[in-house]
């Protein structure tokens, strides 16, 4: 059988920060994700790490938030400051597998996030492939 979204999907993301911000928790990323992001902002990353990474139950790894729940990077005037090397997780945004269960929930992320529905058409192809990685 195939997916409800067989004939792709449109999204563009708009940097508005909505998915980075006001709600609480995790940025997953992993050990390679928290070098490439250290050398993006030209820091150490011993520094990075005890700065901007908090460990998450039985060794998980997640990017710092705010008081607020915003993410660490997230700016409210410049939007994402690692967007050019953000986390998979982030990058894979709204193609998880949890939101494309239904079109339902598809449509219930589209009310909080403009990108959904605006943009390029993703191939089921690519949406998969997305999926999988997220």
């Amino acid at each position: 059988m195939e997916p409800w979204y067989r004939e792709g999907l449109r999204f563009e993301c708009l940097r508005c920060g909505n998915c980075c911000s006001g709600r609480p928790g995790h940025v997953w990323v992993t050990d390679g994700e928290i070098k490439t992001i250290a050398d993006y902002l030209e820091i150490p990353e011993p520094e990075f790490r005890e700065r901007y990474v908090i460990r998450v139950g039985e060794g998980g790894m997640s990017l710092a938030e705010r008081f607020n729940h915003d993410c660490i990077f997230f700016n409210r005037t410049h939007g994402c400051v690692i967007y050019p090397v953000r986390p998979r997780q982030c990058r894979t945004w709204p193609f998880w597998r949890a939101v494309l269960l239904a079109p339902e929930i598809w449509d219930e992320m589209a009310r909080s996030c403009p990108g959904i529905g605006r943009g390029r058409t993703y191939r089921l192809e690519e949406i998969e492939a997305l999926a999988d990685s997220a």
